[in-house]
């Protein structure tokens, strides 16, 4: 066959000149319309449910602790390993002082991460806490609790302490107490208490510097208290007050603050727990201290205080207590399914959202069963 040049000198010719133009348009797309999917990659190195996974100043994923399954609080993990986003692999990492479940961790404004409390045995908690330098891959000790506490919530301030709320103690009391911790000095320091104890509540740091404490019970199963109520923390003042009431009252849900300063709550379940799970959700306005029914999941979920993500168009990720994962819209008030299968429900998960939009999801256990086992297995959301 003969080669036109002719017409393939032509061809060039036109691409050469419609190339930048090209370039420019792509520079200039808007955020992908559609919902994305959800895949499967690498496992972690070890199954883990409610560990805490934390995005480093480096790109990296810190994850620690947790325990294989529903009921294996006794035996909590003190390893940990990071998440590479760019290989796509977990490296195994520095261990921690002691095992831990139920904790807390939080990255400071020196790049370190605030390891907290937790259950670090069956009937066990420690009031001890430590820090994580991704520069030396070390644990440290750090101050102690003033109280000891698992199940609590951690909140960064915007001075750069650290606010740690509520919880329980090892008799499963819960707790209304609450503490600072000022990494400067390495010191944990009571603060004002909140109205009621509280676990498996969230905290939100809203854009006013202000903390919305929601939900959460008290009491032992299955003669629990589970509230409505809400408190907002003032670090002027060191006291909570209280603000309004949740449509419904909700504990193991999940909050989280959007682009327009309001939160997003989203299931739970009442004091029946695992026959009270909520697939609705709800809005928080600090603007006038009340909640408002929003649109309804596709599945309900609990036990997922850790699974959900903002991402940078401003939708919200969903990604635990069920199969599948679901997309917020705030502009529209309504959730949409995500292609992709998480195989089972994941119960106390992990998510942990990029910079690029990218979501990674971890662990969790299932209802499968045998016995509510952990998975090692890990997914990546992309839009």
């Amino acid at each position: 066959m003969k080669l036109d040049t002719k017409g393939t000198a032509s061809y060039f010719l036109v691409w050469a000149m419609f190339v930048p133009f090209l370039c420019l348009s792509t520079a200039r797309a808007p955020w992908p319309s559609g919902p994305g999917s959800v895949t499967e990659i690498a496992s972690m190195h070890t199954a883990r449910a409610s560990q805490s996974c934390t995005l480093l100043p480096n790109g990296k994923v810190l994850i620690a602790g947790g325990f294989a399954g529903s009921g294996g609080e006794s035996n909590p993990y003190r390893t940990t390993e990071l998440y590479d986003p760019r290989a796509g692999v977990f490296e195994p990492a520095a261990s921690m002082s002691t095992g831990r479940s139920g904790h807390t961790a939080t990255l400071l404004k020196n790049g370190k991460v605030l390891v907290v409390g937790g259950w670090t045995g069956r009937y066990q908690i420690r009031r001890s806490a430590e820090l994580y330098d991704p520069a030396t891959n070390t644990f440290t000790s750090t101050g102690n609790l003033v109280v000891e506490r698992a199940g609590a919530t951690a909140t960064a301030l915007p001075d750069g302490r650290v606010l740690i709320a509520g919880g329980e103690d090892r008799e499963e009391n819960k707790l209304a107490s609450a503490e600072i911790y000022d990494p400067a000095t390495g010191v944990f320091t009571l603060t004002g208490s909140m109205a009621e104890p509280r676990a498996a509540h969230t905290a939100t740091a809203l854009k006013d510097g202000k903390v919305l404490i929601a939900g959460g019970g008290s009491g032992h199963y299955p003669s629990q208290n589970v509230y409505r109520s809400a408190e907002l923390f003032d670090l002027a003042t060191g006291k909570f007050s209280a603000t309004g009431d949740m449509t419904v009252g909700r504990h193991k849900h999940a909050a989280i603050l959007l682009r327009n300063g309001k939160v997003l709550i989203v299931g739970g379940s009442d004091n029946r727990d695992w026959r009270g799970e909520y697939a609705s959700a709800e809005i928080y306005d600090p603007s006038t201290g009340t909640f408002k029914a929003t649109g309804t999941m596709h599945t309900a979920r609990f036990k997922i205080p850790e699974a959900v993500a903002l991402l940078p168009n401003g939708k919200v990720l969903v990604a635990g207590g069920g199969s599948f994962a679901e997309l917020y819209d705030e502009s529209t008030g309504t959730f949409t399914k995500v292609p992709g299968s998480l195989e089972a429900a994941r119960f106390f998960a992990n998510v942990t959202g990029f910079p690029d939009g990218k979501v990674l999801i971890t662990g969790g256990y299932a209802d499968d069963g045998s016995g509510l086992p952990a998975t090692p297995a890990a997914w990546l959301y992309q839009p």
